[in-house]
């Protein structure tokens, strides 16, 4: 059986992308599950393999349709962006910032062309996207841009439990603003569609509670009453499978569970801290509602361990694991 195609670009040279990356090149479950190309900077690249202790031999190509996939060789579309002479490793660095931002931009296009499967990310730097003249804030704005995608939905996944994000980089007062009937309408269709493309069609879908204990009828805060009780009402009527609101304290154990097939959160650090204190190095994101599919690690470029050869890379073998499960399943759209 044929495996799926990964392409991995390997983030901003001076954080630890490219030591996870060829930890995990070596790694046997990857080499089992797919076929990977890893886009960045051959030097960078030795450099990282240098300092991980890993032994493989490098194959530049350009596509996937050349690579060569045999066990101990690493495939490499090499972009050769980062200037040895004035490269620092763990700065932020306008260079490297823009560096980063061509493995993206390299691997999405091949991604849209159909020549990869899936592309599993490694993390850059806000910062040095900045300094490097990149305007977006991070991978989900890229992709959107990349792949003329509105409104990419995240989703995190760590031992079976899927998490969606109603809100996610906005301010706590800002996200009050935004629960109402019509986003969690709308957000619920899409993720429930997002589920549909990955082939995880089946279950119900809990909406997360936003104050203690769903406010019990407005006693600590009316955004239940108001907003997400009519919409959870609203969706039933219309056929959809969802619960909730499910006060937060309980909901993310009942789905860890096995109870609910996923779950609404309604902002940023309230899905994040279930999932990370779940299993933080396997809590891995996808990014849906696009063409492509496109999963990633959940954490920074940890510039303060860069180079010492002590990343673990657990969570770039996770992400890359992931898209190979649910490549097969994909729909394109």
């Amino acid at each position: 059986m044929k495996k799926p195609c990964i392409v991995v670009p390997m983030g901003d040279p001076a954080g630890i992308g490219p030591e996870i990356a060829v930890r995990a090149a070596a790694s046997e479950s990857v080499r089992n599950a797919a076929d990977c190309l890893f886009v960045g900077d051959r030097w960078i690249t030795e450099r990282a393999m240098e300092i991980t202790g890993v032994n493989l031999s490098v194959h530049v190509t350009d596509s996937p349709e050349n690579g060569d996939f045999r066990e101990g060789v690493l495939n490499l579309a090499d972009l050769a962006n980062v200037d040895r002479n004035s490269f620092v490793r763990g700065e932020v660095s306008g260079m490297c910032g823009r560096a980063a931002y061509e493995y993206i931009e390299k691997s999405i296009g091949l991604a849209m062309a159909g020549k990869a499967d899936a592309v599993a990310t490694t993390p850059i730097n806000k910062e040095s996207l900045r300094a490097g003249g990149v305007n977006y804030i991070g991978h989900t704005e890229i992709f959107g841009a990349l792949t003329g995608t509105k409104d990419p939905l995240t989703m995190f996944e760590t031992r079976g439990m899927r998490v969606f994000f109603l809100t996610r980089h906005v301010s706590l007062r800002q996200m009050l603003d935004m629960i109402t009937k019509e986003r969690i309408m709308d957000y619920v269709k899409r993720c429930l569609e997002a589920l549909k493309k990955l082939g995880a069609e089946e279950g119900t879908m809990a909406i997360a509670g936003l104050n203690p204990h769903s406010g019990e009828h407005g006693l600590f805060g009316w955004e239940e009453v108001r907003e997400i009780i009519p919409a959870v009402e609203e969706l039933k009527r219309e056929g959809y499978p969802v619960e909730g609101p499910i006060g937060a304290d309980s909901v993310f154990h009942q789905a860890a569970m096995g109870r609910y097939s996923s779950v609404l959160s309604l902002y940023h650090d309230q899905g994040h801290i279930a999932a990370k204190t779940l299993d933080f190095e396997k809590t891995i994101a996808i990014t849906n509602g696009m063409p492509i599919l496109r999963t990633s690690v959940d954490h920074g470029t940890a510039f303060d361990i860069a180079g010492k050869g002590i990343a673990s890379p657990v969570s770039m073998i996770e992400a890359i694991l992931l898209a190979a499960k649910y490549a097969p399943h994909f729909i394109r759209s």
